[in-house]
């Protein structure tokens, strides 16, 4: 039984066996709407989805249009910059040769909470008066951990103990970038 606010109100049953064998109801799987005529909020610092919902359709609970119109978030807190997993970019400096990558990773790899690494080595022109240019290399390990045991400090001292130098790090949040808010549906 739904109410009439459900986004599976309108799903259609189907038959599916459950885990004994027995052919049980169950809903199908709801595709994702069309957003049209959508707007963008600026995510703040203690922004709720049901908040956003009151404030774009006088309902909190119908903070799932929030969802569906942005399907690249696998969960609802991620939207909004509460999800388990947060993620820091360390800019880095190196010394002569190559960067010890290799171990940068193995190590990060190998610290617990930490869900993924990536490396960043980009070599940028950059024009100088009188026309000459200039290549800036920047070197950078972007890591995504869990947020409950995210240890900043920590990472940072794993990086050192690789070779490289760390300056301070950036937190990637959503914070300041925009979340899609569809129009309301009649």
């Amino acid at each position: 039984m739904f109410s009439a606010l459900s986004r599976y109100r309108q799903v259609p049953d189907i038959a599916v066996p459950d885990a004994r064998g027995r052919i049980v109801a169950a809903k199908d799987v709801r595709p994702l709407p069309t957003v049209t005529g959508t707007f963008t909020h600026i995510v703040d610092s203690g922004d709720r989805l049901d908040g956003l919902a009151f404030s774009a359709y006088r309902q909190p609970v119908r903070y799932w249009h929030i969802c569906d119109a942005n399907p690249a978030f696998l969960s609802p807190l991620d939207l909004l910059d509460g999800g388990p997993l947060v993620t820091h970019r360390f800019p880095l400096t190196a010394g002569p040769g190559a960067p010890p990558w290799a171990l940068l990773i193995r190590t990060l790899s190998a610290t617990v909470g930490v869900d993924e690494v990536h490396v960043v080595d980009e070599v940028t022109p950059v024009p100088q008066p009188g026309g000459s240019v200039v290549e800036r290399r920047e070197l950078a390990v972007v890591v995504t951990l869990v947020r409950a045991g995210a240890d900043v400090v920590a990472l940072a001292e794993a990086i050192r103990s690789t070779g490289f130098t760390v300056g301070p790090p950036v937190e990637q949040g959503r914070l300041g970038r925009p979340v899609v808010v569809p129009a309301p549906v009649s």
